[in-house]
């Protein structure tokens, strides 16, 4: 099975969540919603910004806690060379 690593944010340059799902969609709704992570309803983080698809759900895991340690500078690098204009990526999926 295959997995996402993903980032939410609540506006430009705001603060940063990654984490790991199988189920984007379903995740990502569970956030916008409030259901999801204690982090993201505390700093009301809504906004998908960043998606990366793997293989395998263990790559996405291994994935996810390298960028976890990242220093911010490269996370945010990271989501201006994917989505320089931070637009919710959630929109998109559901279009």
């Amino acid at each position: 099975m295959g997995g996402w690593v993903y980032i939410m944010t609540n506006g430009p340059h705001g603060t940063l969540y990654i984490g790991v799902t199988a189920h984007l969609a379903a995740r990502v709704h569970q956030h916008r919603t409030g259901s999801g992570s204690e982090f993201c309803r505390k700093h009301g983080l809504t906004r998908l910004v960043y998606a990366e698809r793997h293989e395998r759900i263990d790559e996405a895991i291994a994935c996810e806690k390298a960028m976890k340690r990242w220093k911010r500078s490269w996370k945010l690098c990271l989501v201006r060379e994917a989505n320089p204009h931070w637009e919710d990526l959630f929109e998109r999926m559901n279009a």
